[in-house]
């Protein structure tokens, strides 16, 4: 198996990205895909993420990180197939492949920020400034709930993916508010690729219910994961993924 190959078994080619998408990618470092998953999918996925918080408790999210005033869980790859078009939808895979070129899933992980939670300062998912045709990292935030101005919407600063510097760096407050920054509104169901590259941060939830959303990051394929997907996949997860998938996983 090979990256084109397993693109093309998952539908993901270049038939499935508008310009509007890529050209978006390129200048803002931000794309929504619409309606990427139904009514259906939500619901089945919301329960299972209620299922799993439950059942795991004080050790939620512990794989990968935990947050004060944020659920977390993660290794969703593990928990359930209706987790799967996380790293098999056609227009996301399309997307990292126009971003990274040659990539694998890195994680996939759930954040619910809480009631009066979830602000973080401006940042990027990398060490630091890189030329655009070395991109490393490209993140997928898929909205379980529509992302409102008061519950605590992911910002993005638009372009700011080519900056020269990092946030820390050139803002005095990286958790203030940035004059360009976009609140990234939008329904449940929608999915925002975003170049991680870009400046970034969740805002604060000023709302009276968590906002929930789940974040399946890919790296370029020679990169390490920030879940080691050899070490941590099941028999079972195997057996339900196609070659392809799998391939994706990089397993």
């Amino acid at each position: 198996m090979d990256m084109a190959t397993a693109l093309a078994e998952l539908g993901a080619t270049g038939a499935v990205l508008d310009a509007e998408t890529t050209e978006r990618l390129d200048r803002d470092g931000y794309a929504p895909l619409h309606a990427v998953l139904s009514v259906a999918q939500l619901t089945a996925i919301r329960a299972r993420l209620a299922e799993l918080l439950a059942a795991e408790g004080d050790q939620a999210g512990i794989e990968v990180h935990q947050e004060a005033g944020a659920d977390r869980l993660a290794d969703l790859i593990n928990k359930g197939a209706m987790f799967d078009p996380c790293f098999t939808d056609p227009r996301v895979l399309a997307c990292m492949a126009y971003v990274l070129g040659d990539f694998k899933l890195s994680s996939l992980n759930f954040r619910a920020a809480l009631p009066g939670h979830g602000l973080q300062q401006l940042h990027a998912d990398y060490g630091g400034p890189i030329p655009p045709s070395e991109w490393q990292v490209c993140n997928s935030i898929w909205l379980l709930d529509d992302f409102t101005a008061d519950n605590g919407a992911t910002r993005v600063v638009p372009g700011s993916h080519r900056f020269a510097q990092r946030a820390r760096e050139a803002l005095a407050d990286p958790a203030a508010s940035h004059p360009d920054e976009v609140r990234l509104i939008a329904p449940a169901g929608t999915v925002v690729v975003f170049n991680s590259h870009l400046w970034h941060g969740g805002t604060e939830n000023r709302s009276d219910q968590p906002r929930r959303a789940l974040h399946s990051y890919f790296t370029r394929r020679a990169n390490g994961q920030q879940l080691d997907q050899k070490k941590y996949v099941r028999p079972e997860t195997l057996a339900r993924l196609s070659p392809a998938a799998r391939f994706i996983l990089d397993v």
